[in-house]
């Protein structure tokens, strides 16, 4: 076990090193995450929309999280080869669940009353997501891409094992393999840092987006 000091003295010595590995990992997870995003939100619309895309593709869903994504790596390999696309399509797949399932309950809980209501005074479906059905399941997104983010960093890191040259999960592979603990351990170091910024930066987002409630959260706990 490397000391703490071992550990932080080789990132910075290798500082260059794990930025330009870093910058791999996070393009992937990027990417990924951006395409759960742009499928899974209509996705879950769909399926609040549609009894029948909610009965057949909610076990589907489950289904695919169930499948370990260490699994699905190789396949994914043999169809699209050792490039970028690989460590996309498991960044989006692993991130995948956790945003569409908040974001179905997410839209789900708007107030029944309150739906009729608008509907009884002429609005139209799409006023009425819009204007009290998104902003109702904001909170709820938020959590879920929360979560996601973290998780298609999981994702990149699992298709860099399988088939990659770049990338934390490649430079943590090829130091296990001379046996660098202390590298190792400054990899593992950097991802967290990775996850951490990029939690932060929805939080920030989601404060941004949410001022509204935020500020009653913090009423509500005075």
């Amino acid at each position: 076990m490397p000391s703490p000091v071992d550990i932080l003295s080789r990132m910075a010595t290798d500082s260059q090193l794990l930025l330009s590995h870093s910058l791999t990992t996070l393009t992937e997870v990027a990417l990924g995450f951006s395409l759960s995003l742009l499928i899974g939100i209509p996705l879950a619309i769909s399926i609040v929309y549609s009894k029948y895309l909610a009965n057949s593709l909610y076990p589907v869903l489950i289904g695919i999280q169930c499948i370990p994504m260490v699994s699905i790596a190789p396949i994914l390999v043999i169809w699209f080869g050792y490039g970028l696309t690989t460590k996309v399509l498991l960044a989006c797949l692993i991130s995948f669940f956790p945003v569409v399932i908040n974001a179905v309950n997410g839209f789900r809980s708007l107030d029944k009353d309150m739906h009729d209501l608008g509907r009884s005074i002429g609005i139209s479906e799409w006023k009425i997501f819009y204007y009290l059905r998104l902003p109702n399941a904001l909170p709820h997104l938020f959590a879920g891409f929360k979560v996601g983010i973290t998780l298609a960093v999981v994702g990149a890191i699992v298709g860099e094992f399988v088939a990659s040259e770049r990338g934390l999960g490649y430079l943590q592979l090829t130091a296990n393999a001379r046996l660098d603990t202390v590298l190792v351990f400054a990899t593992l170091f950097a991802l967290a840092i990775i996850g951490m910024i990029l939690f932060l930066l929805v939080h920030v987002l989601e404060r941004l987006v949410m001022p509204w409630y935020h500020a009653n959260k913090a009423g509500g706990d005075r």
